[in-house]
């Protein structure tokens, strides 16, 4: 019903901001990573939006990227998974983090987001296969093997999946396993 919203940023007090549209103050949640990349309060912004009415309540969840919005929506399906879960995912990771996850079927990764176990994470992962890592463009194939081994070593070596991940960004496609840990080595010890 209500797909985008469109005004100033009146108030922001995380996980959910207060968005006026022309005088009237809508209250919409939103996951920690539209969170940080709002601008400052009395700024405008354009938010998508999913609209969910229940018997107690109607709710407004709000999100910057088409990306997050449809991964959201694809969340919320999930047998067991409600709104508020689908927003912790979204908080934890961000959507090609998620893809990732899920195309390399790292039920680890989705563990660490607050509230999800190991049978929630391996649901989750099985409903998600061929929906989410194909619409991102999550690279397959060997190259895909060896990034996933060379990000695995590092998160084993204690680095956050961030950092791991960003220095995974900045090696050849094409590296092999030994010498892209060595060189992601260098670039985080920089």
């Amino acid at each position: 019903m209500i797909g985008r919203l469109h005004g100033l940023l009146a108030e922001k007090n995380p996980p959910q901001v207060l968005l006026d549209v022309q005088g009237v103050g809508y209250e919409v949640d939103v996951p920690m990573s539209t969170f940080y990349n709002l601008p400052a309060t009395g700024e405008r912004v354009v938010l998508l939006t999913h609209f969910i009415v229940r018997e107690d309540a109607q709710l407004l969840y709000g999100f910057l990227t088409a990306q997050e919005c449809d991964a959201f929506r694809l969340l919320v399906r999930i047998s067991g998974i409600g709104p508020r879960m689908a927003l912790a995912v979204l908080s934890g990771m961000n959507v090609g983090e998620l893809a990732q996850a899920v195309s390399l079927q790292e039920t680890g990764r989705l563990v660490k987001v607050p509230g999800i176990g190991k049978k929630t994470a391996e649901r989750l992962l099985l409903e998600l296969k061929g929906k989410l890592g194909a619409d991102i463009g999550v690279r397959t194939g060997t190259a895909s093997d060896a990034q996933a081994d060379i990000l695995q070593a590092l998160i084993a070596l204690g680095y956050s999946d961030k950092e791991a991940s960003a220095a995974l960004k900045a090696l050849p496609a094409d590296v092999g396993v030994s010498e892209g840990i060595k060189l992601a080595l260098r670039a985080l010890g920089k």
